[in-house]
């Protein structure tokens, strides 16, 4: 079993370039599955979910070349769907939620399509039935086998085009539903359709592919079916969580860090909330400055009453920040409320914080409040493990601002996420290592 070892208290500096967006990578590769012809992808991150992914694409006869350490090219024209029956894929296609979305392209492009319930992060509930419902305004059928946790979902001919209303803008439900719609037949309207940049840039890559997509980056996308797609370049978008995640960490250790690269246009209001905490911020081009700060001020409302941060559908905040937001928060001056609405068990983690010093009381399940030390009191380090991809990050963030020698197990959820996390962070001064138990 591998863990870090964190030595805290330690200023960093210098640049670091956040990798490709793991969240638009896990679409885009699925994607792929729509045409026979190659697709080249770069900026692909190293992390262990898109390497999850490329496994179980080559496991139904997708040939994957790797061109560069972030670059390949896939073609799909040798896909086999009874593939995704064997137990090897099944082994595969569980361990990560993103494989669910290699059902929308299947349908559209073979009329079937298999897969394990979906697995990945434990923070409650995450229901798959956006997916399905709109596969059945398309015209096509699930079935569910209880009893080894299995879906089959196929089309009695082309999918029909349709009107629908989806029941929540999932991100990943829209673009299942996107790519399982490019190829049927007629005008699809999806009302209340996530708008991530993840699924604009989806929608772009789609595009060039040959399909007619309308509407990008509104909550209404219009898609006129057409027969076939083609082959393309693209290239993924700097994580905009990693971007979040940096900003915390040079805040929470009062350091001046530049973030290289980080597609400021696409951060919606990630920087918002920070600055919401007191953090100062400079752009210059595309490169994000973190300044170094003695204490950052935690903003109030303009009648004096406690500030609350929390998560939306975009363009509102994602929630995947609110962890890092909420550790940064503990060294900041004032009292701040971070409220999780999406996911009931994503706050839990809050626990570690505590045993670190830190002023926290969970109200409920999705809302804790934080009481800043404003550098006061130190957080102190101490044996922890990772339950998710932010939640660990999160707890890294509070190792690294921490006195003392922290351990943090189960990083293999921090793998998942953050790209040779430990190697980048040394290269900043970080006194960090992974070892074996």
């Amino acid at each position: 079993m591998q863990y870090f070892e964190i030595e805290g208290g330690h200023t960093l500096s210098g640049e670091i370039t956040p990798q490709g967006a793991k969240n638009e990578a896990l679409q885009i590769l699925c994607a792929i599955l729509l045409t026979p012809e190659k697709v080249k992808i770069s900026n692909v991150p190293n992390i262990l979910d898109v390497n999850r992914l490329i496994e179980c694409l080559e496991a139904i006869g997708v040939e994957v070349e790797k061109s560069g350490p972030h670059e390949y090219t896939f073609c799909a024209r040798n896909v086999e769907p009874e593939a995704m029956l064997s137990d090897s894929f099944r082994a595969k296609a569980a361990r990560l939620r993103g494989s669910f979305m290699m059902l929308g392209p299947m349908l559209a492009r073979f009329g079937e399509g298999f897969m394990p319930r979906p697995g990945g992060d434990k923070i409650g509930r995450r229901r798959v039935d956006t997916h399905f419902l709109g596969f059945e305004y398309l015209g096509a059928e699930f079935e569910f086998n209880h009893e080894d946790n299995f879906f089959r979902v196929y089309s009695k001919g082309r999918l029909k085009g349709t009107q629908m209303t989806l029941d929540e803008p999932s991100v990943t439900g829209t673009a299942n539903i996107i790519m399982a719609a490019v190829l049927a037949e007629g005008t699809t309207q999806i009302y209340y359709a996530a708008c991530e940049p993840y699924i604009q840039q989806l929608c772009k890559m789609l595009n060039r592919m040959g399909a007619k997509i309308r509407g990008i980056g509104s909550n209404l996308l219009i898609i006129e079916g057409v027969e076939a797609l083609g082959g393309t370049e693209h290239r993924m978008l700097a994580d905009m969580i990693e971007v979040g995640s940096f900003i915390g960490m040079a805040a929470m250790t009062q350091s001046k860090l530049t973030i290289k690269n980080a597609d400021v246009d696409m951060l919606g209001q990630i920087p918002g909330a920070f600055k919401r905490l007191g953090v100062k911020l400079e752009y210059k081009g595309d490169d994000v400055i973190v300044h170094q700060q003695d204490v950052c001020q935690i903003q109030s409302y303009l009648d004096g009453s406690i500030m609350t941060i929390y998560d939306n559908p975009w363009p509102g905040l994602t929630p995947d920040i609110l962890s890092v937001l909420l550790v940064t928060a503990i060294q900041c001056q004032g009292t701040v409320l971070i409220h999780q609405k999406m996911f009931e068990s994503r706050l839990f983690f809050v626990d570690k914080l505590i045993d670190m010093g830190g002023q926290i009381i969970l109200c409920d399940p999705h809302r804790a409040t934080v009481v800043g030390h404003a550098r006061n009191t130190q957080l102190r380090g101490i044996t922890m493990s990772s339950p998710d991809i932010r939640a660990g990050v999160a707890l890294l963030i509070a190792a690294l601002s921490a006195s003392g020698t922290s351990r943090i197990y189960n990083i293999e959820q921090i793998d998942r996420g953050y790209q040779n996390i430990e190697e980048r962070l040394q290269k900043l001064g970080a006194k960090i290592r992974r070892l074996e138990q």
